[in-house]
């Protein structure tokens, strides 16, 4: 039997329906009842309950599910060192546009500098939600991302960052007056919104806090969507609007004078990030090197032991 057939049970449980399962293995709903149904069918019992909105394992799926995750897990092993047979190293990395933008570059420099013989090196920038369904779908050895609403880590390892901070940047000068750094919402809404598209950790947050202040994104003079966070920054600062950003994109233009950055009475400003991996992926000397250097560059002042390894969530 394929091992597809296992996985696709385990990222159905994870997923908690067939159709964000399909979405996770780019597959067809169909295709998934149709490999869930032929596991049944394989091994004489019910594996899922399909009564209620999400999916229940049954006794016997329970079973089947564990067997099945020890049997991916050997798989990956058994490719990982299928690989490095060959004495080639090849390391695929999925991380937020965010993340890229402030970290990647410094990250890889310092990576490459001590691993020289890696032959095929991919990064790919993706928002949060994508980057954990490619991760599941083993598109990727590791994603670094921000957390967003509802973002489910299960089934996976997390290893657990700093928080990021975002403030809503305006142009330098915007509220001569205002102290402390902090200003009400109205002060602002007098510009355009530069946001991204839906997904990304950023818009979601200020959604959210926009609708605890009983306002929403109408209430700017305008909104652009742009996924270019260099435009973004560069129009902000050429007085065309505001964004909600992470202080790190932004600290040098912060110090120059450049832009302003602001709290915003009653925002929530601080997010999770996190580098997720598939189980035991961990383990993997490349893997740990390559989360050691990232650890250098976004928390120079952590030791190692106050970066701990946290586990499944």
């Amino acid at each position: 039997m394929e091992t597809r057939y296992l996985k696709t049970l385990v990222v159905a449980v994870e997923e908690g329906s067939f159709s964000r399962a399909a979405e996770v293995l780019h597959i067809t709903q169909s295709a998934v009842s149709q490999r869930i149904k032929f596991l049944e069918e394989q091994y004489d019992h019910q594996l899922l309950d399909r009564s209620g909105p999400t999916l229940e394992l049954t006794p016997a799926g329970q079973l089947v599910l564990a067997k099945a995750r020890d049997i991916l897990r050997k798989e990956r092993e058994l490719l990982d060192s299928l690989k490095g047979l060959g004495g080639a190293k090849r390391l695929a990395i999925c991380c937020t546009p965010t993340f890229g933008m402030a970290y990647l570059s410094q990250v890889l420099s310092d990576f490459i500098r001590a691993h020289a013989d890696v032959a095929d090196l991919k990064f790919i920038f993706q928002q949060p939600l994508e980057a954990l369904r490619s991760l599941r779908n083993e598109e990727f050895d590791l994603a670094v991302l921000e957390h967003c609403p509802d973002q489910e880590f299960a089934g996976l390892d997390r290893f657990v960052l700093p928080d990021d901070e975002l403030l809503l940047v305006a142009p330098a000068g915007a509220v001569p007056d205002a102290a402390r750094g902090i200003v009400e919402l109205s002060a602002l809404t007098g510009y355009r919104l530069f946001a991204r598209r839906d997904g990304c950790s950023s818009k979601e947050m200020l959604r959210s806090n926009l609708a605890r202040s009983g306002r929403d994104f109408a209430d700017f003079e305008g909104v652009m969507i742009s996924d270019d966070l260099r435009f973004t920054i560069e129009s902000v600062i050429a007085g065309e609007g505001v964004a909600f950003v992470s202080r790190t994109l932004v600290s040098e233009h912060l110090q120059a004078g450049r832009l302003a950055g602001w709290r915003i009475e009653g925002f929530d400003h601080r997010r999770g990030r996190s580098v997720a991996l598939l189980p035991g992926r961990f383990e993997d000397p490349l893997i740990a090197d390559l989360l050691a250097c990232l650890c250098r560059v976004v928390s120079p002042d952590a030791t190692p032991e106050l970066i701990r390894w946290q586990g499944k969530s």
